[in-house]
């Protein structure tokens, strides 16, 4: 067979299998596990599965063993991401999407400089230690500061530093500083979960550290000129981070956040309701196909209707750090343009 997966034709992608069986497919489009497809026999051992989709699309999918549970290699397309989770995913561009230029690191311009460090987090995990990574970003100039929840997924799949890189060579943000802070692995949801134990320990370790190591605005000259990044429970936590600290962290960028489980809101929300912090500079972006969609739609009039002004982008995607990567760009050019 010389098939390619997926054949497009329009806004239609159809993947093939070929064999006396054929597994379920997987994909962001149903819900990945708890909604596979199955695939239709056109021959007697060649089936096919078609979905539609934006031509603006990037979608990541998998086969599926239905009896194993297990997910099989689709021998059609050698692209494969690591989804995040212990899996790699197949992936595929429609005609017309692709990466973003601005995650290449580009050999002709300056580079920032990232340095590893381990700092107390006693705050957070009694006893223990967590690594962060900091951007030096190639200037001189004082920086504002950004946080990075999840940063080691931000710096090694997102290329962030190197998204932050681009910007600033074409004058698109102003130079900022980056501190990538590490999530608390199987406790990630409890410390992400508008977590005030983290906060404490921004403002008690983390910032002070990268005051010393960083050449970072005044804070005190400059109210509200540090920013926060996250996705997913990442997101949430940007969110409330800027709601309880909007004096240092006035500028949010929420990607694919998490604002209520099991018909609850979380704490946040409250916040929002109460006018919390409503001069905060918010930008918030998802997939159209992200199962958190509806959650990030409903919040926008709870926004508008309690005085914040939010910059609200859809991509064709689902939920995964491709898309944030391709997508992040802009909400840096609108907190940190120039």
């Amino acid at each position: 067979m010389k098939i390619k997966n997926p054949v497009i034709a329009g806004n239609r992608a159809t993947l093939y299998w070929q064999g006396s069986n054929a597994p379920q497919v997987i994909s962001d489009l149903h819900g990945w596990e708890n909604v596979p497809q199955k695939m239709n026999r056109l021959e007697k051992d060649l089936w096919a599965y078609s979905m539609r989709v934006s031509p603006t699309a990037y979608i990541e999918y998998a086969f599926f063993d239905p009896h194993t549970k297990q997910r099989l290699q689709d021998p059609l397309n050698t692209n494969t991401v690591y989804n995040g989770f212990g899996s790699d995913n197949h992936f595929f561009y429609m005609p017309e999407a692709h990466p973003t230029e601005l995650a290449r690191r580009n050999l002709q311009i300056p580079h920032g400089r990232i340095t590893r460090h381990i700092v107390n987090a006693d705050a957070i995990t009694d006893n223990a230690h967590r690594v962060i990574h900091l951007y030096h970003p190639p200037s001189r100039e004082p920086a504002p500061l950004l946080i990075v929840y999840d940063g080691a997924d931000y710096l090694k799949r997102a290329r962030l530093n190197y998204i932050v890189d681009n910007l600033i060579h074409q004058k698109r943000i102003r130079p900022i500083a980056i501190a990538f802070l590490q999530n608390g692995g199987v406790n990630r949801s409890v410390e992400y979960a508008c977590s005030d134990a983290v906060l404490l320990w921004l403002a008690g370790v983390v910032l002070p550290f990268a005051h010393k190591r960083l050449n970072l605005l005044d804070i005190l000259h400059h109210p509200g000129a540090f920013g926060v990044l996250g996705a997913s429970y990442g997101g949430l936590m940007s969110v409330y981070t800027g709601l309880r600290m909007p004096d240092i962290f006035g500028r949010v960028l929420c990607q694919s956040g998490v604002f209520e489980l099991e018909g609850r809101d979380f704490s946040a929300v409250d916040l929002i309701r109460a006018h919390q912090a409503q001069k905060l500079n918010l930008w918030m972006d998802i997939g159209e196909y992200d199962s958190l969609l509806e959650d990030n739609r409903r919040m926008q009039p709870i926004f508008r209707e309690h005085g914040y002004d939010v910059n609200y982008h859809e991509f064709s995607g689902g939920h995964n750090y491709t898309c944030w990567r391709d997508d992040v760009s802009h909400g840096l050019e609108l907190l940190f343009g120039d």
